[in-house]
């Protein structure tokens, strides 16, 4: 009898419930018909039922190794399947009119909410990615094809900008409910905005922030700067690349190319209207808004950016980082 080497390849669990890789299979027909073993033994020691053993020795006694490789879990039948002429119906009447679910229904007598599940697994494009009058697919998806790290910190910074409205003296809605701007004076008022500058390191997600009035060139340009020296101070000497919207302060300021030039940096730029591309500090601001800018009331825009800082040390040097398995700091300083 011929029991198929195992290699380090072969040694997997395909169901994530299985108690048993095709290796430990292997072990089972190899203890029971090769070393004459007991079923009620062999089971007992790998801590699985006796039925389980048995079913693997059948297997193989029938198919030989192969039959020790998972198999799929789908049905052999689905008798509830909306039958395959339904279904290209469906999408050949999506095809023709470009129309929702709903209108679909009336038009071929098939549930609306079948007939999602038939457009979901032919993957038919929605229709907010399509051209309404050719129905040619005219958006990319909503997310990044390929997604990526960079391997050592300071590789690429994603820089950006999130506008947050300002809290007037005593607080705003959130303090006093929404008949705070009620009044045809407090309507008329006109706090303005904070534009929270970020500096996000690919590898380590290290975050440097200001706020800042306005986000015009020579502001982004003196930023960068600084989040620069921030990034050098705690071990990242050196930025390769920046990456950033299409903001005129980025792509038209001379400030910010020179800046650019001082660090020794490259400049790369997202897709027009593709904000996923520079996923990290967008998935940063939102982490800032819900964390900071919204996490509870404040009495005054000040005492909301003097939180600002102690926030962003807990995010740098405590806060664990699901993406990373720990704070940033530690991919710095990995000790």
């Amino acid at each position: 009898m011929v029991i198929a080497a195992i290699t380090h390849k072969e040694v997997f669990m395909a169901h994530r419930n299985a108690r048993l890789t095709v290796h430990g299979r292997r072990l089972i027909v190899q203890r029971v018909r090769v070393e004459g073993m007991p079923v009620a033994h062999v089971a007992a020691a790998m801590g699985i039922s006796r039925q389980c053993a048995h079913r693997w020795v059948a297997r193989f006694d029938a198919e030989g190794d192969a039959g020790l490789w998972d198999r799929s879990s789908r049905p052999h039948t689905s008798p509830n399947r909306t039958a395959a002429p339904t279904e290209a119906l469906v999408v050949e009447t999506r095809r023709q009119l470009r129309v929702g679910p709903d209108q679909l229904a009336v038009e071929t007598g098939v549930p609306a909410r079948t007939i999602s599940r038939i457009l979901r697994r032919y993957d038919m494009s929605y229709l907010a990615e399509l051209d309404p009058l050719t129905g040619e697919l005219i958006r990319s998806s909503k997310a990044s094809a390929r997604r990526y790290e960079r391997d050592t910190p300071g590789e690429l910074v994603h820089v950006d900008v999130k506008k947050i409205g300002r809290i007037p003296p005593g607080g705003g809605w959130k303090a006093w409910g929404r008949q705070m701007g009620s009044s045809a004076k407090q309507k008329k008022a006109r706090v303005g905005y904070d534009y929270i500058h970020a500096a996000v390191d690919d590898h380590t997600r290290l975050a440097y922030v200001e706020i800042h009035p306005d986000e015009k060139g020579a502001t982004a340009a003196r930023f960068l700067t600084r989040a620069a020296a921030f990034f050098a101070s705690v071990g990242i000497e050196h930025i390769d690349t920046v990456m950033t919207d299409n903001h005129w302060s980025y792509t038209k300021s001379n400030q910010f190319a020179t800046a650019l030039d001082t660090i020794g940096a490259d400049h790369i730029t997202i897709r027009p209207h593709c904000p996923w591309q520079n996923g990290k500090v967008e998935r940063f601001n939102r982490t800032l808004a819900t964390e900071w800018a919204h996490r509870r009331v404040y009495q005054s825009n000040t005492q909301r950016t003097l939180a600002l800082q102690p926030w962003i040390d807990h995010y740098n040097y405590h806060r664990t980082h699901s993406s990373i398995g720990g704070p940033p700091i530690t991919r710095v300083s990995p000790t």
